[in-house]
Formats: structure tokens, C-alpha cells, sequence
């Protein structure tokens, strides 16, 4: 079956569903945002296929998230480095943990994991807001349209 492309929709949920639309790009992600920059890393820790694993590598610096940079020559070797446009998605991860947090452990558990800022140590409790308010967003309180 093949698969719908959404890169040119009107719609950014429908933009960055084509961009991270499968289950391993977000996990590559995370892996990066926890300091994974080697093929062998990447897949190590997630016990992924070394041709899936290219692909997702390969789209990834292809859009501008991940830079491909040469550590070593011979053999040719690669680290993946997030550009700033990769460090701006962050912000959708965060989110993504802080709904499996609410929603998806059963009733009085919690998830084995915890995210911490690196210079307090303090418990981090990712929530989406208005950059403008610095309110949180209500989907009660949200509507679609046309910019003005």
C-alpha cells in the first residue's frame, strides 16, 4: 500500500505527521536528544534494522533536523549532530512524553522514567503554552482558521 504524503497540506499537524509519521523517526529523535551521534549507537539502543535505521537517518538530515558530519575516513564513519531546526522538535517530544505520562499507564502507576533538568535535578512536567500568555493551551479554548 502506499503510503499518503502530506508535505504539501496547508495544515502543520498534517506537515510534521508526513516528517514523523512512522514509529522509529520520533525514536531517533529521542535517542539523539539523549546524546546518541553514531550509527552503531542508534542502533544499539534501539534494536533497530541497519536499513531502517539509514532511512530514518538519511530523511532526518535530508530535512535539516540531523547534520551528517565525517569522524573518520577509513573506513568512512558518520556522526549525526541535531541542527537547530532538530532541537526546535524537542518541544513536540516533550509533549508526546507528557501525554504517555497522563494517559497511557494503567490507574496508580507511573512510568519507570523521569525527565530532569540538567542543572537544578529538578522533575521536569512538560506542559504545551501560548508563547505570547505563557498560558497553558485549552483545546476548549482553541479554533481553526485563515491567518489573517
Amino acid at each position: 500500500m502506499k503510503r499518503t504524503r502530506f508535505g504539501d497540506a496547508p495544515c502543520p499537524i498534517a506537515r510534521t505527521t508526513d516528517l514523523m509519521g512512522d514509529w522509529w523517526t520520533p525514536m531517533v529523535m529521542r535517542e539523539a536528544f539523549l546524546g546518541r551521534r553514531r550509527f552503531d549507537e542508534f542502533q544499539k539502543a534501539l534494536s533497530v534494522s541497519r536499513g531502517v535505521l539509514a532511512k530514518r537517518l538519511s530523511r532526518l538530515v535530508e530535512e535539516g533536523l540531523l547534520a551528517k558530519h565525517a569522524y573518520e575516513d577509513r573506513p568512512p564513519r558518520f556522526e549525526y549532530l541535531l541542527t537547530e531546526k532538530g532541537r526546535a522538535f524537542y518541544s513536540v517530544l516533550a509533549a508526546m512524553w507528557r501525554f504517555g505520562e497522563d494517559w497511557l499507564w494503567e490507574e496508580g502507576t507511573q512510568s519507570p522514567l523521569q525527565l530532569f533538568d540538567r542543572e537544578t535535578g529538578e522533575s521536569v512536567a512538560p506542559r504545551v503554552v501560548d508563547e505570547r500568555t505563557g498560558e497553558a493551551i485549552d483545546v476548549r479554548q482553541m479554533r481553526l482558521g485563515p491567518r489573517e
